[in-house]
């Protein structure tokens, strides 16, 4: 089992920056890697960025060139700095992990989600 915890959500103005840190802990053999993935009311989950055990990284299109996902010092701890926000970038981010567990096989888990909301 994985818990995630998120924190960092805010209301920031058109143009500015945070960062989103995710911290997992719980009972498990490795993490294969780590995402963020965001919503809005009514839509589908969104994916954002992502960065592998092995430290690769992708980026949703929408996001390249201003978000930046990395590991923290702890190697189950995951920050998104995210510069120049838009106010399309408001929705409610989720961090998900995919756990390589003792009971085998590999599975998702999400934190509970933290508000992100750029005004115009």
């Amino acid at each position: 089992q994985v818990e995630l915890v998120e924190s960092g959500g805010s209301l920031v103005q058109s143009g500015g920056s945070l960062r989103l840190s995710c911290a997992a802990s719980g009972n498990f053999v490795t993490i294969n890697y780590m995402s963020w993935y965001r919503q809005t009311p009514g839509r589908a989950r969104d994916f954002v960025a992502r960065i592998t055990r092995e430290g690769r990284l992708n980026y949703a299109d929408s996001v390249k060139d201003r978000f930046t996902i990395s590991r923290g010092n702890d190697e189950n701890l995951v920050h998104l700095q995210m510069n120049s926000l838009k106010p399309e970038d408001t929705a409610t981010y989720y961090c998900n992990a995919n756990a390589y567990t003792w009971s085998g096989g590999s599975t998702d888990y999400w934190g509970q989600g933290t508000q992100v909301t750029v005004s115009a």
